[in-house]
């Protein structure tokens, strides 16, 4: 029985006629850039994310691109991150001409190990930016304490935690500004390209909103130098439509995962995703951990398994930003993110979608459990 690792076309059999209705309208207006859908979802994401303002964004990257470069983010300047992330949080940090510093993760739950991140704070640093990764937050009370000690902002990288909640905060809404990705693999995703900004701070999100046409304002003066990060009406349709769905889409998912425990709980090749609890976690991603000795090789045979019997799955991330050849000029070197480099060795995703099975999610079981020898 295959089955993929994300299955985007059954959930648009659910709410086909909604999205070609959606579309339909904003293509009728011809209001191709900005609008009302725009500034509707705006206003619905940043009610759903508890957050005073959002800011629409081309995508995920730029919406993390536009945060930096409102923030006053320069080149000299230094922001202190994970390398254990998608390439876009260190990216869009270069990308300013600023130097991401990087510290190890929490083994748990890969996310940015607050106590690390101390010893890290130079003259230079200007941000933190924590990444919520595969739905679970990071430990913000000890980061903001940090930021609230050397005055920095703090960045959340929410791209993969739209919903998700650290002691009843929703993501995005504790640091400075949040950035969220609408990708199509996201719990809420479009179709194409899309992002969201929210902040609590009314001049931040007038500057991200100025930024994101060109640093224009009005239209043809320039008082500084932006860029096109604008997110289109037809993708704010699209994600309008979702956004009704999407905690019924977490609950499935975190029905998925509570299945997926009880299946693997004992097996001593496996450790399951761990959520602490004070987290409220959507799964973007169910990341196993294939702990049977051998690191990579055991990770690569189950799978080989997988792939054996079509099952879809995916290394999220197999090599670590900080010994990424594009950063070799940080001078890190391998072995200084312990947590992060095994975490890339031993961490596989496989399909947590909320379409899933009882079928689908035994032959998903059984195949890894097999594969493990359990």
């Amino acid at each position: 029985m295959a089955v993929p690792l994300l299955d985007l076309v059954a959930q648009y059999r659910t709410i086909r006629d909604e999205v070609r209705a959606a579309i339909d309208a904003v293509l009728d207006t011809q209001v191709c850039i900005g609008g009302p859908k725009v500034a509707e979802l705006e206003k619905a994401v940043a009610a759903y994310s508890d957050s005073k303002h959002a800011v629409g964004a081309s995508s995920g990257t730029d919406a993390i691109l536009n945060a930096l470069m409102s923030l006053g983010i320069k080149r000299g300047d230094e922001v202190i991150t994970t390398p254990f992330t998608f390439f876009a949080t260190a990216g869009c940090i270069a990308r300013t001409g600023a130097r991401p510093v990087f510290v190890d993760i929490d083994p748990r739950t890969y996310n940015i190990d607050p106590a690390l991140i101390q010893a890290a704070v130079t003259a230079k640093t200007r941000a933190l930016m924590p990444v919520h990764l595969f739905g679970q937050m990071a430990d913000m009370d000890p980061i903001m304490a940090v930021a609230k000690e050397h005055e920095l902002a703090v960045v959340e990288d929410a791209a993969q935690a739209v919903g998700a909640a650290y002691k009843g905060r929703k993501a995005g809404s504790i640091g400075t500004v949040g950035c969220f990705s609408f990708f199509p693999s996201k719990n809420l995703g479009g179709v194409g390209d899309g992002g969201m900004i929210v902040t609590g701070d009314d001049a931040l999100a007038e500057m991200c909103s100025v930024m994101r046409n060109h640093g224009s304002k009005p239209k043809y003066y320039h008082k500084f130098i932006g860029g096109n990060f604008r997110l289109d009406p037809i993708q704010a349709a699209v994600i309008l439509v979702k956004l009704k769905y999407l905690e019924q889409w977490h609950a499935a998912r975190q029905a998925n995962a509570a299945w997926y425990n009880a299946k693997f709980a004992g097996c001593p090749g496996l450790v399951t995703p761990y959520v602490a609890p004070h987290n409220r976690m959507i799964y973007n991603q169910y990341c196993l951990r294939i702990v049977t000795g051998k690191s990579r090789a055991a990770r690569d045979e189950v799978r080989a398994r997988l792939a054996e019997k079509k099952i879809g799955n995916e290394v999220y991330y197999p090599v670590p930003l900080h010994v990424q050849d594009c950063f070799k000029g940080l001078k890190y070197k391998a072995g200084s993110m312990p947590h992060s480099e095994l975490a890339a060795k031993e961490l596989v995703a496989i399909p947590i979608y909320p379409e899933l099975s009882e079928a689908q999610k035994n032959e998903v079981a059984t195949t890894i459990l097999e594969a493990v020898g359990a």
